[in-house]
């Protein structure tokens, strides 16, 4: 039987699939065994009328290996 743990994260990205890749990029540098992302929330980030960049709220699922 194995365990999956979740964790949340908030990611920024140019595109909102930059900012998903970017969660999981950044999530993978200290978890092993990524085995899907969900995103609850997008958020568009505003300047001078228009869009620069996209946030991310995502949760990051993983298995956790036995010691």
């Amino acid at each position: 039987m194995s365990l999956a743990k979740v964790i949340e994260v908030i990611a920024e990205g140019d595109t909102m699939e930059q900012a998903v890749e970017n969660a999981v990029k950044q999530a993978s540098e200290t978890v092993n065994n990524i085995k899907s992302v969900y995103c609850e929330n997008i958020q568009g980030i505003v300047e001078n009328n228009r869009i620069e960049k996209y946030r991310v709220n995502a949760k990051v699922t993983f298995v956790v290996k036995k010691s």
